[in-house]
């Protein structure tokens, strides 16, 4: 299967042998956050260092959304279809409202800056989980050098009351994350320290409970060559996830089933299209996508 790696006999059902992987855009600095809008059939993400977020649909090519948004990486939509962006420069998470205005949800925790929020999920309760490693205030390029305030937390925003409280706080750099279809599970990446010589690199799981609260937390699955950023799931439960050389599919027991293989690091994906069986891929400078055969979990 030409494009592809079949680590496991059953990985051939999960691609399409007559589905090639499509550059639909090329000439960004480094792409990030990807989020599908089902609702207007397009999908926006960040073109990173650039400082702009890009808009992409079939029908009307790729255009820019925003620009000189304070760096804004990771992205998703609320229960209601509102954008959540997380802010490097601007070190807080925001939500765009259904009119277009700017809503600052949470900039600080007890006092002190938010470091530079990375990526974003949202659970059926609409609670808000994010990352916040310091990596968009370490260097110029992705936010700008600032002094960080806080440790490298996983932090739950309650927009119903204002609360922000840390989920998990034994992270070197936490990075992607994705609930599992029954909200059972929360899986993270764990991307330590940016310039260590050999940074701590894997995925992480944790059960959620009714409440939550977030209990037996253990390493799901190491990713090489690379890391893992950003992943999703599908309705099965497999974590599709990035990686050095293209994305790589995870069953629910942390078995590498197979492989999507891609010209050059993929950073980010999501599921999008008609029936959630289109994966988004944002490749290095270009976006990338191909039609699958396993549809995303349902998110909003």
């Amino acid at each position: 299967m030409d494009g592809f790696e079949v680590t496991q006999a059953r990985f051939k059902s999960f691609v399409l042998p007559n589905a090639p992987l499509e550059t639909l855009a090329e000439g960004f600095r480094w792409c990030e956050g990807p989020v599908w809008f089902a609702d207007r059939d397009e999908l926006l993400f960040s073109d990173l260092p650039n400082d702009r977020v890009m808009r992409w649909s079939e029908g009307g090519g790729l255009s820019v959304y925003r620009a000189h948004v304070g760096f804004e990486n990771g992205h998703a939509r609320d229960r209601q279809g509102r954008l959540l962006s997380c802010s490097h420069r601007l070190r807080r998470i925001s939500r765009t409202e259904l009119d277009g205005s700017v809503t600052v949800l949470v900039d600080s925790y007890e006092g002190k800056r938010l470091n530079s929020p990375n990526d974003i999920v949202c659970k059926s309760d609409g609670t808000i989980w994010f990352s916040d490693p310091p990596y968009g205030i370490q260097t110029d390029y992705e936010g700008g050098k600032q002094e960080s305030e806080l440790p490298a937390n996983l932090y739950r925003f309650d927009p119903r009351d204002g609360s922000l409280t840390v989920a998990a706080g034994d992270f070197e750099g936490p990075n992607g994350l994705c609930f599992s279809p029954d909200e059972r599970r929360l899986y993270v990446a764990e991307t330590g320290l940016q310039f260590a010589e050999n940074p701590t690199r894997y995925i992480r799981v944790f059960d959620v409970g009714d409440d939550g609260r977030l209990s037996n937390p253990r390493i799901f699955h190491t990713v090489a060559p690379g890391m893992a950023d950003g992943f999703r799931c599908d309705e099965e439960g497999n974590v599709w996830s990035s990686a050095g050389d293209g994305v790589h599919v995870i069953d629910p027991g942390g078995d590498l089933i197979g492989k999507i293989r891609t010209p050059a690091t993929v950073s980010n994906l999501c599921f999008g299209g008609r029936y959630r069986s289109r994966l988004f891929l944002c490749v290095s400078h270009s976006l990338m996508a191909i039609y699958v055969n396993r549809r995303g979990a349902a998110l909003v």
